[in-house]
């Protein structure tokens, strides 16, 4: 299929079957949305770009003030760039019920990660006018800007900013893929670091967040299940670890008289892939950057160093798996006389999902006929930076082969349609003593 020929409603509508359910939430109307929004940054693969502080990501935020207007909803947009439709309710002064995600791709990416938490959490809204229900509570759609991070290489940009968790001083060194700062960027979209900086919003505003996402995984699709609870999120720990050898000739050192810091390496990095499932089912330990100094091919590697990507939605459980990690390293490295010297790079705490939150989630799916099924998250998202503050939950729609990132991200129209029935009957059940 070629780029003129690319019609992403149609595609979903195709396979789509229709339920009259009567509570307003239209599936031609979600299809008809994700359409609009994937001709925005359109590649030539059919995938999507749209960076943050780009021109493509507000074009796309335009589309949804405008159907956010369409819905009855009060629009506001924040030093940061994110964008707030407000419905008051019955009680305007009560702290808010927020939902929503991001409408940034990575380069080349797909048309479902953010923008359907986005339209889910709209599609409630717009029902609730369609059928004149009235919260008592205040609600807002939320659109986050620059979750994906692929402009700076960091991400979370904007539901940190809303949350008071930037960290100015770095933001301000960053440069972007055209090697521009930070501050020379987000002037292209309209922002300026000082109102950037006054984004936070006080926590008391906000009872709790949800947010809708494609699961980016194969779990639901084995259970043949459209949506799953999400029981927490992982948090990533980067581990950097650098393994002291000594480099040599590879010609006149024999292999009895060696300290190569490569093979050490390389006995590390398969010896923990075993490690993770000893701590718990949700832990993961991934290297995916390795350098290797003088990196030659006739001298002995005298040097390499390793990054490890540790994950889990358990702190505890986490930090055992990076004791046992650096445990490894030293007991490999210890015959060949290898010194390990290791080195914290990233730490994001990992955010479980309340109990009670993950309760009111799994009735909404009962009431929706699906079982309830329960998994991690091991990707980041907005509801893992305001997890960190305020009560917060995840629901994960199916994804075709766990495909995510990539123009072949799919997640069927029927699917799509069963996240937001259980988002809708979650949000209105937080409504309850109000």
């Amino acid at each position: 299929m070629n780029k003129k020929e690319f019609d992403l409603e149609n595609q979903l509508l195709s396979k789509y079957k229709k339920e009259e359910t009567g509570d307003g939430i239209s599936g031609e109307r979600l299809a008809f949305r994700l359409g609009e929004l994937s001709k925005i940054g359109l590649t030539d693969d059919n995938g999507s770009r749209r960076p943050g502080f780009s021109i493509e990501e507000k074009e796309a935020k335009n589309k949804v003030i405008a159907w956010m207007k369409e819905a009855g909803l009060s629009v506001r947009t924040d030093g940061a760039g994110n964008v707030f439709g407000r419905l008051d309710g019955k009680n305007p002064n009560k702290p808010v019920i927020m939902s929503g995600s991001h409408v940034d791709t990575v380069p080349n990416g797909g048309h479902f990660d953010g923008a359907l938490g986005v339209l889910s959490s709209l599609e409630v809204a717009q029902a609730w006018k369609d059928t004149g229900y009235i919260p008592e509570k205040p609600f807002e759609v939320a659109v986050f800007t620059d979750e994906e991070g692929a402009r700076f290489n960091g991400g979370l940009t904007g539901s940190e900013a809303m949350m008071g968790d930037s960290d100015m001083d770095a933001l301000l060194q960053k440069r972007d893929f055209d090697n521009r700062l930070f501050e020379e960027v987000i002037k292209d979209v309209g922002l300026n670091v000082e109102g950037f900086s006054q984004a936070k919003r006080s926590h008391s505003e906000i009872e709790s967040f949800v947010e809708v996402h494609i699961e980016q995984g194969k779990r639901l699709e084995r259970e043949n299940l459209p949506c799953g609870i999400v029981t927490g999120i992982a948090g990533p720990y980067w581990l950097k670890l650098t393994f002291k050898g000594k480099a040599g000739h590879a010609g006149n050192t024999p292999m009895t008289d060696r300290q190569d810091a490569l093979v050490t390496a390389g006995q590390f990095i398969h010896f923990i892939s075993h490690l993770p499932q000893k701590i718990s089912e949700s832990a993961v330990a991934t290297v995916g950057n390795i350098e290797v100094k003088p990196n030659g091919t006739n001298v002995i590697p005298g040097e390499v160093i390793v990054y490890v990507d540790i994950r889990d939605i358990f702190k505890e459980d986490r930090q055992k798996l990076v004791d046992n990690i650096k445990q490894a390293a030293e007991e490999l490295a210890r015959p060949r006389e290898i010194e390990v010297v290791y080195e914290t790079v990233h730490d994001v705490l990992p955010v479980p999902v309340k109990e009670a939150l993950q309760e009111k989630m799994a009735e909404a799916v009962r009431e929706s006929g699906i079982k309830p099924y329960y998994l991690s998250s091991g990707a980041g998202h907005d509801a893992m930076i305001i997890g960190h503050h305020l009560p917060s939950a995840l629901l994960f729609v199916k994804s075709k082969d766990g495909v995510s990132h990539n123009p072949e991200e799919w997640s069927d129209l029927n699917d799509c349609i069963k996240a937001v029935q259980i988002l809708k009957k979650y949000i209105e059940k937080l409504q309850v003593n109000a």
